[in-house]
């Protein structure tokens, strides 16, 4: 009987030696799961950190890129419309020459068919500039303007106020709201009369 409980008790500490080990071992694994998540988590942290720092890297990239695209439009439109500023004022040229050659035409009585011919030519070149938005700046009785006006003559006027334009020597155009060739033009000076003289005058006719 002695020796059965003996065998009892034998098998029983065995039994907790044995739970106690898998006690050890369940916490050195816990021990080691938790380790190698802190690891991973460690790791993530560390590639989320490299994904945000490429991440702003590719948009920096994109915003360059885009700004190079904005300033290489802009470059060219630029481009363009200095290219057809100066083929506008090639016309321009073109279009005087025809004016003067009118004038002479009429000047010297040639052939009604020669005068014709030169003023249908000048009204295709208006239909022309006009198509391509040139457009005619306003000079005549309007006060002068030195953003669309070049002043090269004055004359003397009593009945118009100071600055007044009085005359277009040559045609100036606007293109796309800028001035593509400033007007010539010759702009009024009032009468300043010399009122000491005639004070000085009218004095001497009274002491005769």
């Amino acid at each position: 009987m002695e020796e059965e409980f003996n065998e009892v008790e034998q098998v029983e500490q065995n039994d907790s030696r044995i739970e106690r080990d898998d006690i050890l071992t369940m916490k050195d694994e816990l021990v080691a799961a938790k380790e190698e998540l802190s690891f991973v988590k460690e790791e993530l942290r560390k590639a989320k950190e490299s994904s945000d720092n490429n991440l702003n890297k590719l948009k920096y990239m994109v915003a360059d890129f885009d700004n190079y695209r904005k300033q290489m439009d802009k470059q060219v439109a630029s481009k363009i419309e200095e290219s057809k500023a100066e083929l506008m004022l090639r016309f321009l040229n073109i279009r005087d020459d025809y004016v003067r050659a009118v004038e002479i035409a009429k000047q010297s009585k040639a052939e009604l068919v020669v005068v014709e011919g030169l003023e249908g030519i000048l009204k295709n070149f208006d239909h022309l500039l006009k198509s391509e938005g040139v457009i005619d700046i306003e000079t005549l009785e309007t006060p002068f303007d030195p953003n669309v006006h070049d002043a090269i003559s004055f004359s003397y006027h009593d009945d118009l106020p100071e600055s007044t334009v009085t005359d277009e020597i040559r045609k100036g155009y606007m293109l796309d709201n800028k001035v593509l060739r400033p007007s010539l033009v010759e702009i009024s000076k009032k009468i300043v009369k010399n009122t000491v003289n005639d004070t000085e005058k009218a004095e001497k006719g009274t002491d005769n």
